[in-house]
């Protein structure tokens, strides 16, 4: 195919590491599974326990012992920085130049090797995006179907792609299905078909086109297929829980009926099956290679003991005939906690406690603490808290604030700047976005990328409500000069302090320390699971952000918070958080329980005074009689201030942070004679 071959051709054993070098410090498992040089071989790897340390001692081994050319592996990995640091690893091994790339990326370089044989021309151009091609299309469609998010219409088109759906038989397959599309199965038909017209005459294809040739490539050209199976004849795939349709379809063209193959992945860790992954792959190949060879690894080197019988727990929770049993190969840690606030804002104040108590107790460096979230829509509010109590942060992942759907919001209201007719700040924000975006505040679309971009929205309006209410002047301009400073310090804080990010952005990596607040029904699991299989990728997805912790584990979840709509609501724990209990517990409302049997409210809320508790209830009653949540009163913060200062005038009022003259005149007697009684501190 290339000159890589030849390149490669000095013996293994003379160009890398000796061979019993590559097996000294494995355990017995890991050591069984590297010295399987030839497949098939299903490799299950938990969280933890060292699956690519094993994948790569497992190419150089193989390398080494001469079971394989160095110029014949392929090694496949889920991500472009995965092959780029298996690639490093076997380097360091002494073997670089050996291939390990993505499905895109393998397919791509083959596509371009071979397409002079395969059809006329030069090789077309690959699409960074479909929202190009697409935007035109969204606009054409009838009625509110033009506000559909043009990612919702390009992830069915990579969910249809994926399992090699065409236009023709997609309405037929969704049938099958029963899937929830973004928009009716016959207007997506035909918007799928025109963006395949699209595409053709811009003489480009899209990822998944680059996988689908290839594989046509392969199983129409013998002489394309006999060049590329003699020169990758041995292949080991990472993460196989996660493959799709298409990209089993492409390892079968490569495979040609040969079984030198071997798979690593961890079916608990499947978590892309709305992308079309599918863990049946990994659970079934000893039904497709009855001769295969499997190998466990389940001694656990990342977490303690204590995080991993949580995680256990957990999976034992499901009601899976074999629940994975990792075990711990570090010392002793500090046991998990579970707490439960009244309110989402005291679970922000005791997060930020907590990193505190991390940062200062147990000598966690920052950056190798992590708050996880499961939409990104929930990352504003931990920033702010961060932010208010100078904390450092770094957003992983898409910021927030350069959300696409943030930053059209945000251009409409810069072109449209106004307070609105007979209204204040919400009102003006919510006639242009409800105008120009068919947002409507009490009403969650269907579609994942039009969720996000709802609870996005809904993020914003609550900042403008907050912003309202501190200021009764606030317009328009006003809360685009707020939004703009957060966005300054969200885009200043890359690169440095705790990590905020989503549990899918989380999976691969590990922290000292790692938060889960929000663990309530309707947000993990998130509202839309409803069929037992997409409860199930739920559990899984709590399962990948328990593990990623070494050490220090702390969940959490509120009585009452923000819904969909923006209001506050009451809310319920998390069912999977009873699964985590010691057996005959439960999770108590208004109660803060330590996991693993352990009670420890000191750790998860700091006692009030009196003074803070009756603050508190005149708050919770003042916001009932007004009709608004409790945070637009006063938030936490302010609450606390309040207790502290005993401001016993409205000039001392007025220097609390939060207070504002419109606050003043609403709340203001009503403080002064709750603080008169409070008597000396």
């Amino acid at each position: 195919m290339d000159n890589g071959l030849a390149a490669s051709g000095r013996c293994g054993r003379l160009a890398g590491m000796h061979p019993k070098f590559l097996l000294q410090d494995l355990n017995p498992a890991q050591r069984a599974a590297v010295e399987a040089t030839t497949g098939p071989v299903c490799i299950l790897a938990g969280a933890g326990t060292g699956k690519t340390r094993v994948i790569s001692r497992r190419v150089a081994y193989a390398i080494a012992t001469d079971a394989v050319h160095p110029g014949h592996v392929l090694v496949v990995t889920f991500t472009d920085k995965a092959a780029g640091e298996m690639r490093e690893r076997l380097a360091t091994l002494g073997f670089p130049g050996v291939q390990a790339h993505t499905f895109h990326a393998a397919s791509w370089r083959q596509l371009r090797y071979f397409w002079p044989r395969l059809q006329p021309g030069r090789p077309p151009e690959v699409l960074d995006s479909k929202v190009p091609l697409l935007v035109p299309l969204q606009r054409s469609l009838p009625g509110g179907y033009k506000f559909t998010a043009v990612k919702d219409l390009a992830d069915e088109i990579e969910w249809a792609k994926a399992r090699r759906i065409h236009p023709d038989t997609y309405q037929e397959a969704v049938a099958r299905s029963a899937r929830s599309t973004p928009v009716p199965p016959d207007l997506f038909a035909g918007l799928f078909r025109r963006y395949e017209r699209a595409k053709e005459r811009a003489g480009r294809i899209d990822f998944e086109d680059m996988l689908a040739r290839m594989v046509d490539g392969l199983e129409t050209s013998q002489d394309v297929a006999e060049e590329l199976r003699g020169r990758y004849r041995w292949f080991c795939v990472d993460e196989y829980q996660d493959t799709n349709p298409l990209q089993q379809a492409l390892l079968d063209a490569w495979l040609g009926g040969r079984q030198d193959l071997a798979v690593v992945g961890d079916e608990d860790q499947t978590i892309y099956t709305f992308t079309g992954a599918s863990s049946e792959y990994l659970t079934g190949f000893t039904r497709r290679f009855p001769d295969a060879q499997v190998f466990h690894l389940e001694e656990n080197y990342r977490s303690t003991p204590q995080v991993l019988a949580l995680a256990n727990r957990l999976l034992a929770g499901g009601g899976r005939r074999r629940a994975k049993r990792l075990v711990a190969t570090r010392p002793p840690g500090p046991e998990p906690s579970i707490a439960a606030f009244e309110s989402s804002e005291a679970e922000l104040a005791a997060l930020t406690a907590e990193i505190r108590r991390l940062t200062d107790a147990s000598k966690v460096a920052l950056d190798e603490i992590a708050v996880l979230v499961r939409v990104n829509a929930q990352i504003p509010a931990v920033e702010e808290a961060l932010a208010a109590a100078g904390v450092p942060y770094q957003v992983r992942g898409e910021l927030f604030f350069r959300r696409p759907e943030v930053r059209q919001a945000l251009r409409l209201l810069r072109s449209r700047s106004g307070r609105g007719a007979g209204g204040g700040l919400v009102d003006a924000v919510e006639a242009i976005w409800f105008e120009r975006m068919d947002f409507r505040h009490d009403q969650e679309p269907d579609g994942e990328e039009a969720r996000q971009r709802h609870a996005s929205l809904v993020s914003l309006l609550g900042i403008a409500e907050r912003l309202e209410s501190s200021d009764e002047r606030a317009d328009v301009a006003t809360f685009l000069d707020e939004i703009e400073r957060r966005a300054a310090d969200e885009a200043a804080g890359v690169g440095g302090g705790v990590n905020l990010l989503t549990y899918h952005r989380a999976k691969g990596l590990e922290f000292d320390a790692v938060l889960l607040p929000a663990l309530e029904e309707g947000l993990l699991p998130i509202r839309q699971a409803s069929e037992p299989g997409e409860v199930d990728e739920e559990r899984r997805l709590l399962y990948v952000g328990m593990t990623r912790s070494r050490a220090h584990l702390w969940l959490a979840w509120t009585a009452r918070r923000a819904g969909p709509s923006g209001r506050e609501q009451p809310r319920r724990p998390s069912r999977f958080l009873d699964d985590l209990m010691p057996p005959g517990q439960r999770v108590r409302p208004w109660a803060v329980a330590a996991a693993v049997g352990r009670a420890d409210a000191s750790r998860a809320r700091q006692p009030d005074s009196p003074l803070a508790e009756r603050l508190r209830a005149w708050r919770r009653e003042r916001a009932t009689a007004d009709g608004v949540p409790a945070y637009v009163v006063f938030n936490d913060r302010t609450l606390a201030t309040l207790a502290e200062r005993r401001p016993r005038s409205r000039g001392e009022l007025l220097a609390v942070e939060g207070i504002g003259p419109s606050k003043l005149d609403r709340y203001g007697e009503d403080l002064l004679r709750l603080l008169e009684g409070a008597g000396e501190p």
